[in-house]
């Protein structure tokens, strides 16, 4: 019997060490995790970041172009619209010319001339546009590199190839190096990228017109979604009698929310497009769309937030004689706003990131021009990255990476935005 009562702490000592080793290893296990998920989250963003980053700058050529009279205002007159229109692209074509005049042969100017982008003209338009005075005279200007030859500053053309597998010729490189001695090469910063929609080709394409598509469509989305999903769910979760269609409406909506994305876009397609006739490849049909998508979402995680509300606030409220209405908008809602607010992000987020959808109602779409309203023809941002992912030129490459890299800045913007408001009206009970 003494024996037994002197192994008996002994073996407590030994089951309270075995369960903190237990519990030392489970904190290990959890750390591993996060250690490991923040290291797959940082080679992705550095994957990303070092192949985008040079989307945000480009190559330019400094050309000495003589602003003919009788190309830019034939007529004598000066108007803007006879500026606006004139052939500036020959002028830069002649310039080329003047500064590498041992070129005659047809194939070897038309080589010359690619080392310039096809938009080249556009720096000398706006030269003039800006000072008319310079008509006449000859100023050094610097123009856009064809895409080729920015490739080749980059350092993403190797000289070192072979020629048959160089997209740039040797003598074009030896045009290149001719002008990066006389110091008419430089790297300047592109405001097109942000400035400018989408183009074939890629010293001229710009995310600008996805962007503000991306905006628009998130702009109806939350108008829509946000107070019918927290409106419905109020409704549900406290006023709502308990009966067997309340019930069928839950299992509903929690079904919903698992319906693949694509079913939305073709529900958007025969019923927005087909039946009530809304514009094709508009911002207002894609935010109809995702607000459909983001619903479900939106009130099961408003849902939860109710609930979250500690019963003891509704009593308190019920005891000082409010209506339930009351109870529900000063004090229930307030409280459950940061939840709501999580849920919110969280569905706009998912919907920020769709193509599928957006792809069936032909969001998919070439589109050049910047949109300024929900109606007008307009790209999102998964769409127009995916489309340049698509594109065989290697410059493509960095304006998809360069693109993604704008898509995270806006939905870490949202979810900023979210925080703060969630801390705002945060409260502790």
């Amino acid at each position: 019997m003494d024996h037994a009562r002197l192994k008996r702490p002994d073996l407590s000592e030994a089951r309270i060490r075995g369960r903190y080793a237990a519990e030392r290893r489970f904190r290990f296990y959890g750390q591993f995790a996060v250690g490991l998920a923040i290291a797959m989250l940082g080679v992705l963003l550095f994957s990303v970041c070092s192949k985008g980053y040079s989307a945000f700058y480009r190559a330019e050529i400094a050309l000495d172009i003589m602003l003919d009279p009788a190309v830019i205002t034939p007529d004598g007159k000066s108007d803007a619209d006879t500026l606006a229109s004139a052939d500036y692209q020959g002028l830069v074509k002649e310039a080329l010319k003047a500064q590498f005049p041992e070129v005659t042969s047809r194939g070897d100017r038309k080589n010359l001339f690619n080392l310039v982008s096809n938009g080249a003209g556009n720096s000398v338009r706006q030269a003039v546009l800006a000072d008319p005075g310079l008509i006449g005279s000859t100023q050094r200007i610097w123009v856009v590199a064809a895409d080729d030859m920015d490739m080749l500053a980059k350092g993403f053309i190797k000289r070192d190839l072979p020629e048959s597998e160089r997209v740039v010729s040797d003598t074009q490189i030896g045009w290149y190096d001719k002008l990066d001695a006389a110091g008419q090469l430089r790297t300047a910063f592109n405001a097109v990228f942000l400035s400018a929609g989408d183009s074939r080709e890629p010293e001229q394409a710009g995310i600008l017109g996805a962007l503000m598509g991306s905006i628009f469509t998130m702009l109806v989305t939350v108008l829509l979604a946000l107070p019918l999903g927290v409106m419905s769910a109020i409704y549900l979760e406290e006023f709502a009698p308990k009966n067997r269609v309340t019930e069928i409406i839950e299992v509903n909506i929690n079904n919903l929310a698992a319906v693949p994305s694509i079913v939305f876009g073709l529900l958007g397609l025969a019923v927005l497009l087909g039946v009530f006739g809304l514009p094709r490849s508009a911002p207002l049909v894609g935010g109809m769309v995702l607000a459909l998508m983001t619903l479900p979402t939106i009130i099961i995680a408003t849902r939860a937030a109710l609930k979250a509300v500690p019963p003891s606030i509704r009593e308190a409220a019920y005891g000082i004689g409010a209506s339930p209405l009351q109870v529900v908008s000063h004090h229930v809602l307030p409280l459950a706003t940061p939840g709501i607010m999580t849920g919110a992000i969280i569905g706009l987020a998912r919907a920020l990131g769709e193509s599928a959808p957006l792809l069936m109602i032909g969001m998919v779409a070439f589109i050049v021009d910047v949109p300024h309203w929900p109606t007008d023809p307009a790209t999102v941002l998964p769409v127009q990255i995916y489309l340049w992912a698509d594109s065989p030129e290697r410059a493509f490459i960095e304006k998809t990476s360069a693109g993604i890299m704008v898509l995270l800045a806006f939905l870490i913007s949202m979810n900023a935005i979210a925080i703060f408001v969630r801390r705002k009206f945060e409260r502790r009970w």
